[in-house]
C-alpha cells in the first residue's frame, strides 16, 4: 500500500476591505484570490521529502507534479485536509482542466486526534511536540507568506523548510498515532499472501489472540497486533482463529 504524506502552503486572499473586524467582504472586492504557493509530500516509510513551489516551477508545472503523485498513492495522509489541502488542490486542478486523481483513501490526522483525545490544542505543532516528535519550523508570521509573494530568496528557504517539516512531522504523528486511527484502510487487502491475517494498521503479521469481545448476541474473538499496538475483532464468531494468529 503506497502512503503518501502531504501539505501545502497557501497565498492569502488578497482583497479590499473598509475595516479591520467582523467584515463581511463582498465578491467584487475580491482583487486576487488565495492560491497553493508551494507544496511538500514523502511516501511513508522513504527518506525522500519532495518538494516543489512556484518559485521554482511555473504554477502549472508544480500542480501537476502533485496531481501525478496522488495518482500514484492508495491513501494520502494529512492533517486537516479533508477540510483544507485537497479542496484547494482539487480547485488546482480543475483549473488547469485536469481529470479528478484515481479514487484514493484519505488518513486525516487532525480526525484521529480531535476523536480519541482531549487535548488544550489539536494544532500540529501542538501535538508533535506533545508526543516528543519535534515541533514546526519557527519563522516570522504572515511577513514570510507576503515575502514569498514578492519574490524573496531568503523567505524561500525558509518556507521551503517549513513545508518540509511539516511533512516530517506528520509522518512522525502518524507512526505515532497508528494503533489509535479508525477506520485505517485496510493493508491485508494490499498484501500477497492472504492466507495470513495482518494487522489492518501497519501490516504486520504479529498478531496475537487478545480474549473476546462481548458483542449483544455473539462473541468475536479479540485480537492484537504486538507491533504497532493496535486491536480489533475478528467480523465473524471465532471458534476457529485464522491461520497465523498467536495465542
Amino acid at each position: 500500500m503506497k502512503i503518501l504524506h502531504l501539505d501545502i502552503e497557501t497565498a492569502p486572499h488578497k482583497v479590499y476591505s473598509w475595516g479591520l473586524w467582523g467584515q463581511d467582504i463582498s465578491i467584487k472586492n475580491i482583487i486576487e484570490p488565495g492560491y497553493t504557493m508551494c507544496w511538500a509530500a514523502k511516501w511513508h516509510g522513504k527518506k525522500e521529502i519532495m518538494f516543489d513551489s512556484m518559485h521554482e516551477s511555473s504554477h502549472k508545472n508544480m500542480i501537476k507534479k502533485i496531481y501525478d503523485l496522488i495518482n500514484q498513492a492508495d491513501v494520502v495522509c494529512h492533517y486537516n485536509g479533508t477540510k483544507f489541502d485537497m479542496p484547494t488542490l482539487n480547485s488546482e486542478f480543475i483549473k488547469y482542466r485536469l481529470d479528478p486523481p484515481n479514487l484514493y483513501a484519505e488518513i486525516d490526522l487532525l480526525k484521529t486526534v480531535r476523536r480519541r483525545f482531549r487535548y488544550p490544542s489539536n494544532k500540529l505543532d501542538y501535538i508533535s511536540g506533545l508526543f516528543d516528535l519535534g515541533n514546526k519550523t519557527k519563522h516570522m508570521g504572515m511577513d514570510l507568506w507576503k515575502a514569498c509573494m514578492d519574490g524573496d530568496e531568503q523567505a524561500w528557504k525558509t518556507m521551503k523548510k517549513y513545508n518540509r517539516q511539516d511533512v516530517n512531522l506528520l509522518e512522525k504523528v502518524y507512526r505515532h498515532l497508528l494503533p489509535w486511527i479508525p477506520n485505517h484502510p485496510n493493508w491485508g487487502l494490499h498484501k500477497e499472501d492472504h492466507g495470513s491475517y495482518v494487522c489492518r494498521n501497519c501490516g504486520s503479521s504479529n498478531m496475537k489472540r487478545n480474549g473476546f469481545y462481548y458483542a449483544a448476541t455473539t462473541t468475536y474473538q479479540r485480537i492484537k497486533c504486538t507491533s504497532c499496538g493496535w486491536q480489533g475483532k475478528l467480523r465473524t464468531q471465532a471458534s476457529k482463529p485464522p491461520e497465523g494468529l498467536t495465542k
